[in-house]
């Protein structure tokens, strides 16, 4: 019976995480939307100066249950830049987590509140963050013939021409890898050997379209590109490669270890027609795909379970991200406490969405 309670517990551990990050939603987006009002006649850079100060007070709140609260140990390889830069970030896609994993490389550069992601287009409608994800700089996309390349041009040029920092995610496989969808891997490597590309195992094949756009509009304005191949550690059993965890899983402790490969590609080492740029995104993805295989089935075990070269054990002070817990809870919590104040919250939940999703709508 105890032993129950103690498990049961365990597995809820997602709870709090849950309840503060979306109860605080509501306080973070109005605060931005009074600063959007403030903002409205001020040149853009104003604007988003103040919109990534406010985002990487929300996100440090993110990672302190990602990271501080997970306890997850964090083993960075590779090349990754004290410095912040404007570059493209792009990785293997594999769990929800992934969009947090960007955000623990960025805030080890101070780069935080400048990740913008390029999204799918479903999830403009996500109550509240929907719309906000636009507005701070995010991009949605359709796939195949469906795809906006005007629209996301303009969009990057708007940031190039207001000297807005820029750490754009993209996730260019365009859905999660998952070893049990035997289906989707399958078409996958079909897709590429019909190309006469290299089939690969552990990643499926890159679409070139986000990734070409993103750096032909910006390529007087990037400094590199970050190849990033990330694994997740803990649900494998060392005889075959099992689906990444989930949120809820990770913030459960399911995974211990994360393992991040940073490859700082400079700017002038990419090719800039779309032809030779696809055959070298692809040819990216044959590294990862290498290096994956050897994680997870060289015959060595020496080599296996970690990245080739030195590790280091990046661990995140709680000093970076406890203040914006206290911050967003303290002012959601004094809203809270107030008639008025639980007026206006309920309200920004309801009319909040409402509003972005007809913005969304107007805009799609």
């Amino acid at each position: 019976m105890l032993l129950s309670l103690v498990l049961h517990t365990y597995s809820m551990r997602y709870l709090l995480p849950g309840v503060v990050l979306l109860g605080t939603a509501p306080t973070y987006v109005l605060a931005w939307g009074v600063w959007r009002l403030l903002s409205a006649f001020l040149p853009g850079r104003f604007y988003h100066a103040v919109d990534d100060r406010l985002y990487c007070v929300y996100q440090s709140m993110v990672l302190f249950f990602f990271e501080n609260y997970s306890g997850v140990q964090v083993l960075l390889y590779g090349d990754l830049p004290k410095n912040k830069e404007n570059i493209i970030y792009l990785a293997n896609h594999q769990s929800t987590v992934d969009w947090i994993v960007a955000d623990i490389v960025a805030i080890r550069q101070n780069a935080l509140g400048h990740v913008r992601y390029v999204l799918k287009d479903g999830l403009k409608w996500l109550p509240l963050y929907g719309c906000y994800f636009s507005q701070h700089g995010g991009i949605y996309v359709k796939r195949s013939a469906k795809f906006n390349e005007k629209e996301m041009r303009n969009k990057l040029q708007s940031y190039v021409n207001t000297g807005t920092p820029m750490y754009l995610v993209i996730f260019p496989e365009g859905t999660r890898y998952n070893p049990g969808q035997t289906k989707a891997l399958s078409a996958s490597q079909a897709f590429a050997a019909q190309k006469g590309l290299a089939v690969l195992k552990h990643v499926l094949t890159p679409r070139i379209k986000a990734t070409y756009v993103a750096f032909d509009s910006m390529k007087n304005y990037l400094d590199a590109i970050y190849d990033v191949t990330v694994v997740y550690e803990g649900k494998d059993d060392g005889a075959q490669r099992k689906e990444s965890p989930s949120m809820t899983e990770f913030l459960c402790k399911e995974c211990p270890k994360i393992h991040i490969h940073i490859d700082r590609i400079d700017k002038k080492d990419v090719p800039e027609k779309e032809e030779y740029m696809r055959r070298w995104l692809h040819e990216r993805f044959e590294i990862k795909d290498k290096m994956l295989i050897e994680f997870y089935d060289s015959p060595d075990p020496e080599r296996r379970n970690k990245f080739p070269g030195k590790s280091v054990n990046s661990k995140l002070s709680i000093k970076k991200t406890l203040p914006s817990v206290l911050i967003l809870s303290g002012l959601t919590a004094g809203m809270l406490m107030t008639e008025t104040g639980r007026k206006l919250y309920v309200n920004t939940w309801i009319y909040g969405t409402l509003l972005g999703c007809l913005w969304v709508s107007i805009k799609a």
